[in-house]
């Protein structure tokens, strides 16, 4: 009888367990973790004490100092309005975060826990209930779903593609929040989608409309706060000496200044010389022809700033000249890389940039998923189905690769090489003018904020005006600039595609054609079938084979379709800085982290001011 009550009480508590899982919406069995990877492995375990490439005994002492372009009159970064400052989310924390040592990890900061089925089709995140706003507040779920639902609502417009996966973000107590997704996956992406996820005060935006641009800082729980303001010049943040989390293992010999400091300037040749004065104190530097020739000043000389190359291992940037394929004068990719066939790199290299660059010829440069050579197997099976979307060239040809021009200023077989395509693409060249059918020239416009740039955009203007183009240059200052890229008025521009290590689902923002036609990284406007089937693709890849087959494929695509005309990059961090910072000697391979886990050098600085 005894034997016979305890199996029916134990029963009976299976079903209200089961009643209980059910209403919070989860089974029995989850996975519970410290952090995620996209593929499974973390290099940290639970208990670890600190990443290995900090110093955990770094000093918080001291100011770091760098420079910014133009002006800004917002501190919200997240909404379309207003030009933001660039360091406007130091307020803002994620529910997990990233390290510089694995490129497809994130381990708990506002919260310490996730917790997802096998399917993966929810991830519930347990938040630290010491997490706080700046203000003391406590960090909650509330905050979490208000969050997620006013980007979607009033944040940039791509989020809505970005977020499109996730149906619902519900709270299921103060520091359980819960993200349910419209499908079960194979893959850890939505989980990680969901870690990344920022997190504002409810409370605060009560009364504020997170809409419109301000210059109030935004209520945040991360480890600095504004100190000093001046309008469109001079931002400073100071360390928060109460922040929540900076006894936290993540955050061990990390946020070591006391005062982070931005200074603003109109043009890249007052802001070198504000760098001289010693109005700033760290600079990285991107131009080769500062860096080869003008570092010589008697700073350099007495010691007080260092010159240093330091190694990158991070992809190489997909920097370029880009074209706006919304407009129909650049639909025929035979008219693309006519154009992209006038920009003489090798010539650019030796005689402005001292031969310091190397070309970029991939969207993954210096990484496993760049594209190479004649069509693998394994990409021939992901790209067959997609033939119709993508050129006949991916199939038959290697991969797309700039051509390597003699280093005179004009390259005349790819002149006579461009001139056939323009052909080709229904345009002739009569008296030394690129004209079609209709008598109509052909005319195009780079648009450049930059005065550094002008010896490198004039040279192609000049070539491209010797294949019979109307072609001009145009500078204007960064905020007209800002405004006119916003709004694609614009014809070629020079940017960057910021991609990832782990690419996935962030792929919609920059290459899919939902996100082409408004603000959003999908820069050129790129609407095509098979792209958009590749990033799905990407975004459901289970191992890391899998992925880089996937990328190889969709870099071969991306070269193929001729949206850039690519420029250069370079394997090392080129930086310059008063001597009196430090940093690990365990460099990691993705990130410099000179704002991160650098740290002022007292008996550095103390040598300095003797001198």
């Amino acid at each position: 009888m005894k034997k016979f009550f305890y199996i029916i009480f134990f029963n009976l508590m299976l079903i209200i367990k089961s009643l209980l899982f059910s209403g919070l919406g989860y089974s029995e069995t989850l996975i519970k973790s410290h952090g995620i990877s996209s593929f499974g492995n973390l290099k940290y375990s639970k208990d670890f004490s600190h990443l290995e490439y900090v110093n955990p005994n770094a000093p918080k002492s001291g100011e770091i100092s760098t420079w910014a372009f133009g002006t800004f009159d917002s501190l919200n970064r997240y909404i379309v309005k207003g030009n933001a400052a660039g360091s406007g989310n130091i307020f803002i924390e994620t529910l997990m975060t990233e390290t510089a040592d694995e490129p497809d990890s994130m381990y708990g900061l506002l919260a310490e826990s996730i917790e997802y089925p096998e399917d993966k089709s929810f991830a519930i995140f347990n938040l630290r209930p010491e997490a706080q706003f700046s203000d003391g507040s406590q960090v909650t779920a509330s905050d979490v779903v208000f969050s997620h639902n006013i980007l979607l609502e009033k944040g940039i417009p791509s989020l809505k593609q970005l977020f499109a996966d996730i149906i619902s973000v519900e709270a299921l107590s103060p520091t359980k929040v819960k993200f349910s997704f419209k499908n079960s996956s194979d893959n850890n992406e939505m989980l990680m989608l969901a870690a990344s996820s920022s997190v504002f005060s409810k409370k605060f935006f009560s009364s504020r409309d997170f809409a419109e641009s301000s210059l109030e800082p935004m209520l945040g729980s991360g480890p600095y706060v504004l100190d000093e303001i001046e309008v469109g010049k001079r931002l400073v943040y100071k360390l928060n000496e109460n922040y929540w989390g900076k006894n936290l293992p993540i955050n061990k010999g990390r946020n070591n200044f006391k005062k982070i400091r931005y200074e603003y300037y109109a043009d890249t040749t007052a802001a070198f010389e504000g760098f001289k004065a010693g109005e700033y104190t760290f600079r990285s530097e991107n131009s080769s022809q500062k860096w080869a020739q003008d570092y010589n000043f008697p700073a350099i000389d007495k010691g007080i700033i260092k010159k240093e190359t330091l190694p990158d291992g991070n992809l190489g940037s997909a920097q370029a000249f880009f074209f706006n394929l919304r407009l129909d004068k650049f639909n025929d990719p035979k008219i693309r890389e006519a154009i992209g066939l006038m920009f003489n790199f090798e010539w650019s290299n030796k005689t402005l940039f001292f031969g310091l660059y190397d070309r970029v010829t991939s969207f993954w440069e210096n990484s496993a998923m760049q594209a190479s050579g004649r069509i693998s197997k394994e990409e021939l099976a992901i790209l067959n189905p997609l033939k119709k979307y993508l050129p006949e060239s991916i199939f038959s040809d290697p991969v797309f690769i700039p051509p390597i021009s003699k280093p005179d200023k004009v390259d005349r077989k790819n002149r006579r090489k461009a001139i056939k395509l323009f052909q080709d693409a229904g345009w002739d060249l009569v008296d030394g003018k690129l004209k079609n059918k209709k008598g109509d020239i052909f005319s195009l416009e780079i648009l450049n904020y930059s005065p550094a740039f002008d010896r490198i955009i004039n040279p192609f203007i000049e070539n491209l005006k010797l294949l019979g183009i109307e072609a001009k240059h145009t500078r204007i200052d960064s905020t007209q600039y800002t405004e006119r890229v916003r709004n694609f008025e614009w014809e070629i521009i020079t940017s960057t595609y910021g991609n990832s290590l782990t690419p996935g689902i962030e792929l919609v923002q920059q290459y899919s054609s939902k996100t082409a036609d408004v603000p959003s990284r999908n820069l050129v406007g790129l609407k095509n079938e098979g792209i958009d089937i590749l990033i799905n693709l990407a975004a459901n890849a289970t191992t890391r084979k899998e992925l880089n087959e996937i990328i190889r494929s969709l870099d071969r695509s991306l070269r193929s379709l001729h949206i850039w005309v690519p420029q250069w990059y370079k394997k090392v961090h080129t930086v310059a800085y008063r001597n009196h910072y430090s940093y690990p000697k365990n460099l990691p391979p993705f990130d410099l982290g000179a704002f991160d886990f650098w740290w002022f050098d007292n008996e550095k600085a103390e040598i300095l001011n003797n001198k």
